[in-house]
């Protein structure tokens, strides 16, 4: 549902020609990825245009890389995009899935902060690349009397190429404003006990639903370069910390769980294992037959589960030799990620709204 717009009224003792001001709110503004708007070949190559231009995303020298994306990259990559995006596409709604679902998830969060805050606190969402753009965002907070705003990127860990990139574009937005809202961002909350414990019940369900228990998850996360790690990018850590507190959580073995990572993109050598090599290797040296994977870096599904993990992936374990291929979905709109992400809202919101 959208928000309603706060009454504007002058200020006490204003003069008559004084513009009108509407009444103060604090913004609640989450980030996501994004997604094209379209999987026509235009709308890929404007997508994928503004992705793969982002400096935190491909830090290559401009003089290289440009020429190299829009003579051949762009030229052939939204012909490869397309029908990946078409294949998973809410078509009901013509958006995607992460589209979807993130409306999904701003509408449940919205009702709880408004249970807990009332009409002191705006909720809305942007995407980091395409639309809602994060600029529209932060401009429709202000205008609507946002003087504070709790910026949240849906990223569980903290990378350069989504974090940080997500926070480099809300703040260039903030620059823009004439009068400009305070601001803070919700941290990464990888080890954070309320979504370990979201993750591990939707671990538990899969699993107690299956009809043949798998002998190994797989925790596939979004790679980077593993020269990202060597130049002090915590990801690594991150993802294998949050690998680690749920085989905790869980109470398994070590031989039971394991970390992988995915989406490796260009020549250099990214983190390893990479996910789809390795379930291939699991099923035909160590006789993994059954396997299940989970996708702990994404707040809410997209073409990177549903499409290269839940298809890509399948296909290479099971030419393999695998057998029985689980998907556990991301988090999304569960009542216990809502509540985890809400809390961790609630927690940033202090000495803001108590």
């Amino acid at each position: 549902m959208p928000e309603a717009i706060a009454p504007a009224n002058r200020p006490n003792s204003s003069p008559a020609d004084h513009p009108k001001v509407p009444q103060k709110k604090v913004g609640i503004l989450l980030a996501n990825l994004g997604t094209p708007d379209h999987y026509d070949y235009w709308s890929m190559r404007r997508y994928l245009n503004e992705f793969l231009s982002d400096r935190r995303v491909i830090d290559y020298s401009p003089w290289l890389w440009q020429p190299l994306l829009q003579l051949v990259i762009l030229t052939s990559r939204p012909f490869r995009s397309g029908p990946a995006y078409k294949s998973i596409w809410n078509t009901a709604a013509d958006e995607s899935p992460l589209m979807t679902i993130t409306k999904d998830q701003t509408a449940k969060i919205t009702d709880a902060m408004h249970a807990r805050y009332g009409e002191q606190v705006m909720v809305d969402f942007c995407m980091r690349y395409g639309n809602p753009s994060t600029k529209s965002k932060v401009s429709k907070m202000t205008k609507a009397g946002c003087q504070k705003i709790l910026f949240f990127p849906l990223y569980p860990q903290y990378a350069g190429a989504t974090s940080a990139t997500a926070n480099d574009e809300f703040f260039r937005a903030l620059m823009e404003q004439t009068w400009q809202p305070a601001a803070r961002i919700v941290p990464p909350y990888f080890d954070d006990p309320r979504y370990i414990t979201a993750l591990a019940g939707s671990v538990e369900r899969a699993y107690g639903a299956a009809d043949i228990k798998p002998d190994l998850l797989i925790c596939s996360y979004h790679g980077v370069p593993k020269r990202y790690l060597m130049q002090g990018d915590p990801y690594h850590c991150q993802c294998q910390k949050t690998t680690r507190l749920l085989k905790e959580k869980l109470g398994w073995a070590d031989s039971e769980i394991m970390t992988t990572f995915q989406s490796k993109f260009g020549p250099e050598e990214w983190l390893k294992p990479y996910t789809v090599k390795e379930i291939a290797r699991l099923a035909a040296e160590e006789g993994k037959k059954n396997i299940a994977v989970i996708a702990p870096a994404f707040s809410a599904d997209c073409i990177e589960t549903l499409e290269e993990i839940n298809e890509e992936i399948k296909e290479s374990f099971e030419d393999a030799g695998g057998e029985n291929f689980m998907y556990i979905p991301c988090l999304n709109d569960e009542g216990a990620h809502i509540a985890a992400l809400s809390a961790l809202i609630q927690d940033n919101l202090k000495g803001w709204l108590d």
